[in-house]
């Protein structure tokens, strides 16, 4: 899978971008909000992007994808599609900390939808967020996604204030 954007490539992951996708896991704000994507060496994140990698060509998921940028062809992310269960799927994304605040997450998500969806086969994403997390919350709001739950929830290793919201593909 490949899909430009202005600013983006959202493509498969390769070997090769196994150190700036270490790089990458290492900043505050994957420790807080995805503490279970951080790899805290090279070969824990050339062991998972072997892992991504077996997952390409087929649909139960994970599916996750490299974001480059256009202009320096440089890895600054990722964005996902993972299955929770009950045959639901939750979106995730990461973008660096020095590429943050420049919307690539929200170019990214809104490109990536409408293509993951209807390779999975589904018509509805779910964005599950610690409250705490208000970049997140703005990058879903912005893809359409609409806010059902806020409350104590479950969140990786523990109960924690959560928002949950929903996308739905407009057919």
């Amino acid at each position: 899978m490949r899909i430009e954007t202005e600013r983006l490539i959202i493509t498969e992951m390769t070997m090769d971008m196994a150190m700036d996708v270490h790089k990458n896991s290492l900043d505050e704000d994957i420790r807080r909000y995805v503490p279970d994507e951080v790899f805290e060496s090279l070969e824990e994140a050339e062991e998972t992007i072997e892992f991504i990698i077996s997952q390409y060509g087929h649909t139960e998921g994970p599916l996750i994808y490299a974001l480059l940028t256009k202009e320096t062809d440089k890895n600054i992310g990722y964005v996902q599609l993972v299955p929770i269960g009950e045959g639901k799927w939750e979106i995730g994304y990461h973008v660096a900390k020095t590429f943050t605040r420049n919307g690539y997450a929200t170019e990214a998500v809104k490109a990536f939808l409408p293509v993951i969806s209807e390779y999975v086969g589904i018509t509805e994403v779910y964005g599950i967020r610690l409250k705490e997390n208000v970049a997140s919350g703005r990058v879903l709001e912005k893809c359409g996604f609409k806010t059902f739950f806020e409350g104590e929830g479950p969140y990786h290793d523990g109960v924690y204030e959560i928002s949950k919201s929903v996308w739905r593909k407009i057919c």
